[in-house]
């Protein structure tokens, strides 16, 4: 490999994407409602809330799903919310602190109506009104469907958590069936069925099933892409594409940004193709498919607009990046850290 570079170029992936960039019209008013209630919850440490200001959780909801009603807006909001807290978590403390708290969240998320025990650390209580809340607003199809996904992903951030702790780097293979799960986007396609009831024999569908891993992979590429930086600077990058990449073909940063970006214009025409390989359930059920394969597509847009325009990955220089596609590299800084906010191991 070459000397380390003090920058790179960062591919724009998603030109010629179908579905473009819109916001819900019920942002503002729900971002009030959602950023009110994420702050409720006084004892989130400081550094979680700086994190919360910069990469803004509502807006990400807001793209995603852009036509959706307040109450539900509302729910997209406190999912996303609870895994920020999660994933920013996850990464500073031990394998063993992580597995703990993951063991709390699924228990909160399973028992919405169970009242969380006295000195837990706090997001066992957010992931028990937004579960809650959850239960009582979406279609009664996409609310198992969320809860099966979410658990889905806690366990693989579990695993995660070792990996990283072990510097476990899989192949490229491994890298992306491992990643569907622990990137996070298995909840969020449940959630793009929560206005309709999209029958069970079409969501497990495995043309249906293709399309999800499809977006999921489309996501995780433009995800590792973005979030490199900052990953390979606090000592979080053993699961990123871009560093499996450079181990597995000995390429620099660069060229690894190239092979990611060829990589996804092949799953983008992966996802367009299959759209015309969707069978039909009559046209009542037709019409709720096409929302919901159009609500996948949606979600990849959103996705790149919400780590495009946030502050999570770049802080002060995001827009200069998105104008010029140069990010500079920082420079590493790795610890461990006990739970923030919490009261030391489990």
């Amino acid at each position: 490999m070459n000397a380390r570079p003090k920058m790179f170029y960062l591919p724009d992936i998603m030109t010629n994407w179908p579905w473009l960039r819109a916001v819900n019209p019920r942002y503002e008013a729900v971002k009030i409602e959602a950023d009110a209630w994420f702050r409720s919850f006084k004892t989130l440490d400081p550094e979680l809330l700086k994190a919360f200001d910069k990469c803004n959780p509502a807006y990400a909801v807001a793209l995603a799903h852009p036509t959706a009603s307040g109450e539900h807006l509302r729910v997209g909001c406190e999912v996303l919310d609870v895994q920020l807290v999660v994933d920013d978590v996850t990464d500073r403390i031990t394998a063993a602190d992580a597995k703990g708290l993951v063991d709390i969240v699924i228990d909160a998320l399973h028992n919405p109506h169970k009242i969380r025990p006295e000195g837990e650390y706090i997001v066992g209580e957010m992931m028990r009104q937004c579960s809650a809340r959850a239960m009582q607003t979406i279609s009664t199809t996409c609310y198992p469907r969320f809860i099966d996904s979410f658990t889905t992903w806690l366990r693989a951030v579990a695993v995660e958590a070792i990996d990283r702790e072990q510097e476990h780097c899989l192949g490229i293979d491994d890298h992306f069936k491992y990643r569907r799960e622990s990137g996070g986007m298995l909840p969020w396609f449940a959630l793009c069925g929560m206005e309709m009831n999209l029958p069970d024999e079409v969501y497990h569908h495995p043309a249906i099933v293709d399309m999800i891993e499809c977006a999921a992979d489309l996501i995780e590429v433009d995800n590792d892409m973005v979030s490199y930086n900052k990953e390979q600077s606090d000592g979080t990058d053993y699961n990123s594409l871009i560093t499996v990449v450079m181990v597995e073909f000995g390429l620099d940063i660069g060229s690894a940004m190239g092979w990611a970006a060829a990589h996804h214009t092949k799953l983008k025409t992966r996802f367009i193709n299959g759209l015309a390989k969707i069978p039909s359930w009559g046209p009542s059920t037709d019409i709720l498919v096409k929302e919901y394969l159009d609500g996948l597509g949606i979600c990849v847009r959103a996705n790149y607009c919400w780590s495009s325009d946030n502050q999570r990955y770049f802080g002060a220089m995001t827009a200069e990046i998105q104008e010029s596609r140069l990010v500079p590299l920082w420079p590493k800084v790795h610890s461990k850290a006990s739970i923030p906010g919490g009261e030391g191991p489990y």
